[in-house]
C-alpha cells in the first residue's frame, strides 16, 4: 500500500466478518459517551444539512450518487462482483437513531485504482432505492476544483481515536499540486490528473481521518448549489502541518463513474 488509506479497521473487520471474507480480533468499541463535536477541527453537522452522507458499515463513508448507488472510495472495498455484505446508513447524522438502512447487492470498482492513472473511486448498489433522500451531483469539469470545501464524516476526531456516531463537518481550503508534493516522502506518488489536496499546510489542524475514507469533499457550484469535487482517499496521520488531505478528483473520473452506474 502506498499511503494510509483513510478507511476505519474496525469497519473493515466488521465487514470481512459479514461476508466470510476472514476473521480478526476484535476491537475495543469507544465509550458511549466518547462523542467530540468535530471531525477534526470542526463542529457537529445538523440534521438535513447533507442528507446526501451515507456511512458504510465497513467503516466508510459515502454520498447518493443515485437513488440505488452509493459513490465511495476504491479502497474501501476488495473487488467488483456481486456484494451483500455492505449496509448503507442513510438519512441520519447520528447512527444510533434514525436513518435508512439499506443492504447492497453489488459493487464496482474502479478498474484503475492503484495504478498510475489513479482512480480511488468505487460504487456500491443497493438492493433498492431510497426514497426521500436527495442526490449530490458530482463535478464534470475542474470549474469547482479551487476555493475552500466542505468535508464531512463520521471518522476518527483525532488520529488514531475512535469512530464517531454523529456527523462532522469542516472546510479546508484547497492546495495547489506542487505545495501539495512540497512535503516529500508519500506526498511524491500524488498523481496530479486524479488527485485534488486541501488543508492548512502551515499550521494543520482541520482535515478528514480514519472512517472517512470514501466520503465526499464538496463546495456550492455557480448556482448555489451542492456538488461533489473529491473522494476522501489518503494522507500522511490526521491534520499534521505540512500533510494536507488528498481526494480523488472527481471531475477526472465522471464519464467512467457514469458509464459504471449505467452498467450496475
Amino acid at each position: 500500500m502506498r499511503f494510509r488509506e483513510r478507511c476505519s479497521l474496525l469497519g473493515i473487520i466488521a465487514a470481512a466478518a459479514a461476508v466470510g471474507l476472514g476473521t480478526a480480533a476484535p476491537a475495543q468499541a469507544a465509550p458511549a459517551g466518547d462523542v467530540q463535536p468535530y471531525i477534526v477541527g470542526g463542529t457537529r453537522a445538523a440534521q438535513g444539512e447533507f442528507p446526501w452522507m451515507v456511512r458504510l458499515s465497513m467503516g466508510c463513508g459515502g454520498a447518493m450518487y443515485t437513488p440505488q448507488i452509493v459513490l465511495t472510495a476504491a479502497h474501501c472495498v476488495s473487488r467488483t462482483g456481486p456484494n451483500t455484505g455492505i449496509t448503507a446508513t442513510v438519512g441520519t447524522v447520528d447512527l444510533n437513531s434514525g436513518g435508512t438502512r439499506v443492504r447492497s447487492t453489488y459493487v464496482h470498482r474502479s478498474p484503475t485504482y492503484n495504478t498510475s492513472t489513479g482512480g480511488d473511486w468505487a460504487l456500491v448498489k443497493l438492493a433498492s432505492p431510497v426514497s426521500g433522500v436527495p442526490t449530490l451531483p458530482i463535478a464534470t469539469t475542474t470549474a469547482y476544483n479551487s476555493g475552500t470545501f466542505d468535508i464531512a464524516g463520521w471518522g476518527a476526531a483525532r488520529e488514531g481515536g475512535a469512530q464517531q456516531r454523529y456527523l462532522l463537518k469542516a472546510k479546508v481550503p484547497f492546495v495547489d499540486d506542487a505545495t501539495c508534493a512540497s512535503p516529500g516522502g508519500i506526498y511524491n506518488d500524488l498523481i496530479p490528473r486524479a488527485e485534488l489536496c486541501a488543508g492548512n499546510m502551515a499550521s494543520g489542524g482541520v482535515d478528514t481521518c480514519q472512517g472517512d475514507s470514501g466520503g465526499p469533499m464538496f463546495r456550492r457550484d455557480g448556482s448555489g448549489n451542492w456538488i461533489q469535487v473529491g473522494i476522501t482517499s489518503w494522507g500522511r496521520g490526521c491534520a499534521r502541518p505540512n500533510a494536507p488531505g488528498v481526494y480523488t478528483e472527481v471531475s477526472t473520473f465522471a464519464s467512467a463513474i457514469a458509464d459504471a452506474a449505467r452498467r450496475i
